[in-house]
C-alpha cells in the first residue's frame, strides 16, 4: 500500500520495512510530529518566520536523510539474504511482506553502489553468482552484528540468536549442538546445522554462513586441506586426535572382535560419504579410502548409511566416537589395526572471535569425546 503512495510518510519509530518503503519520513508518532508540525507552521504564518523554520527543518532533514541512509543499507542486506535464502525475491517478497519492485530495486541499488553483481537471474528465479557469495559472507557478519549490537542496548527480548555449524557426519557434533540449544533455552533462536560433504564446509565458513566447520585432517589429506583454508584464509584448531575404528551393526559376524583388520572386512561392503564432483580421497570422510575394496557404496546422510550397515553387514571407516542416545543399540565400534590417525578439530575465519554460542559449542563437544 505505501509503495502506491507516491508521496508517503513514515514516522520515525515506523517498522523496517514502512520505513524503507515510504519516500518521506518525520519524528516519532509518539511524539505527536505530524501535529507539532503543523502547530508550527501555523505560528510561523501569524508571526512571518516561515523562512526560519523552513531552514531548521532542512537541517533536521539532513540528519534524518544519514539516519535513514543507514537503515536502508541495513534493509538493503537484509533483502539481499533473504532472497539468496528463497531462490526467488517473489517468495522473499511474500515473507518479508514488502512488495517485489521494491525488493528488485533496493538490490539493484546496492549493487550498482557496491559495484558486484550479487545475482544471476533465470526462468526460475536467482542464483548467487559467485562473486556474490563473497559477498553475502560479509552482509551476514555485518548483521549478526547489528543484531549483537541491538540485544545489548534495546534490549535482550528483540533479539533473535542465529547460530550455524557445518560439519562432516559425527554423532558427537549433534549432540554438542543440543546441548548448546538446552543450555541457552532461549524463547526464540535461528540455529543451523549442516552435516555436509568436505568442500561444501570450507566454503561454508569462508563465506560466513557458518561460524565454524567440524572435520578432520591426517598424514594423508593434511597438504592439501590446508592449503584450501589457508586460500579461503581460514584456521585450523585441532580438538583431539582419534585412532581409526569402524562402524558396523551389532549382529555383525565380527561384532564379537576385539578389533579388525583390513583384510578381515574384505567380504563385507564398503559405505562411504559421496564427496560430489570432490570425490577424491584427500576430501574423504573416511580414514582408510585410498585402499582398494571389491565392494563399495556412497551414500550422502549417515541415516541411510546406517540402515545399509546393518541390512548388509556393510562398515565404515570412523573417529570410533558413537553416541547410542542418537544412533541407538544397533550400531557399534570396533578398533580398526591400521597405522593411521585422525586429528579432528573445528575450522573459522582468521582474525574472528567466535560467539558464546560458537565458544558453548566448542565446549560441549569437549565434553563428548
Amino acid at each position: 500500500m505505501i509503495d502506491a503512495v507516491p508521496n508517503s510518510v513514515a514516522v520515525a519509530n515506523a517498522n523496517e520495512a514502512v520505513t524503507a518503503a515510504a519516500r518521506w519520513h518525520i519524528g516519532a508518532a509518539a511524539d505527536d510530529a505530524v501535529a507539532g508540525a503543523l502547530h508550527q507552521i501555523a505560528a510561523c504564518a501569524a508571526t512571518g518566520r516561515c523562512r526560519r523554520l523552513c531552514v531548521r527543518w532542512m537541517q533536521w532533514v539532513r540528519v534524518s536523510r544519514t539516519s535513514r541512509e543507514a537503515i536502508m543499507k541495513l534493509q538493503q542486506l537484509r533483502y539481499v539474504v533473504k532472497v539468496a535464502e528463497c531462490g526467488s525475491i517473489t517468495e522473499a517478497s511474500r515473507r518479508l511482506f514488502v512488495s517485489q519492485p521494491s525488493i528488485t530495486a533496493s538490490i539493484r541499488d546496492l549493487e550498482n553502489e557496491m559495484g558486484v553483481h550479487i545475482f544471476e537471474r533465470t526462468n526460475k528465479g536467482v542464483v548467487v553468482s559467485e562473486e556474490g557469495e563473497t559477498f553475502l559472507g560479509y552482509a551476514r557478519q555485518v548483521l549478526d552484528q547489528a543484531d549483537l549490537l541491538e540485544g545489548k542496548y534495546k534490549g535482550a527480548s528483540e533479539q533473535v540468536p542465529h547460530f550455524s555449524v557445518s560439519c562432516q557426519h559425527y554423532s558427537f557434533a549433534v549432540n554438542a549442538f543440543v546441548d548448546v540449544i538446552r543450555e541457552f533455552d532461549a524463547a526464540r533462536y535461528d540455529f543451523t546445522l549442516r552435516e555436509e560433504q568436505t568442500h561444501e564446509i570450507i566454503e561454508d565458513v569462508a563465506h560466513m554462513k557458518s561460524e565454524l566447520g567440524i572435520l578432520y585432517l591426517s598424514e594423508h589429506n593434511r597438504e592439501v586441506i590446508e592449503r584450501m583454508l589457508a586460500a579461503n584464509e581460514l584456521v585450523f584448531e585441532g580438538l583431539f586426535c582419534a585412532t581409526p575404528h569402524v562402524f558396523v551393526c551389532a549382529d555383525h559376524p565380527l561384532a564379537d572382535r576385539a578389533s579388525v583388520t583390513l583384510e578381515d572386512l574384505e567380504d563385507y561392503p564398503f559405505l562411504s560419504y559421496e564427496q560430489g564432483s570432490y570425490n577424491s580421497f584427500y576430501y574423504s570422510e573416511e580414514l582408510t579410502s585410498t585402499f582398494e575394496r571389491r565392494k563399495n557404496i556412497r551414500v550422502r546422510d549417515r541415516a541411510t548409511l546406517f540402515n545399509l550397515a546393518m541390512g548388509l553387514n556393510g562398515y565404515t571407516v570412523c573417529s570410533g566416537v558413537i553416541s547410542h542416545e542418537l544412533n541407538g543399540p544397533g550400531i557399534i565400534s570396533i578398533p580398526l589395526d591400521v597405522d593411521e590417525y585422525m586429528e579432528i578439530g573445528i575450522i573459522t575465519r582468521k582474525n574472528t572471535t567466535l560467539t558464546r554460542y560458537g565458544q558453548a559449542y566448542i565446549d560441549a563437544i569437549r565434553q563428548h569425546i
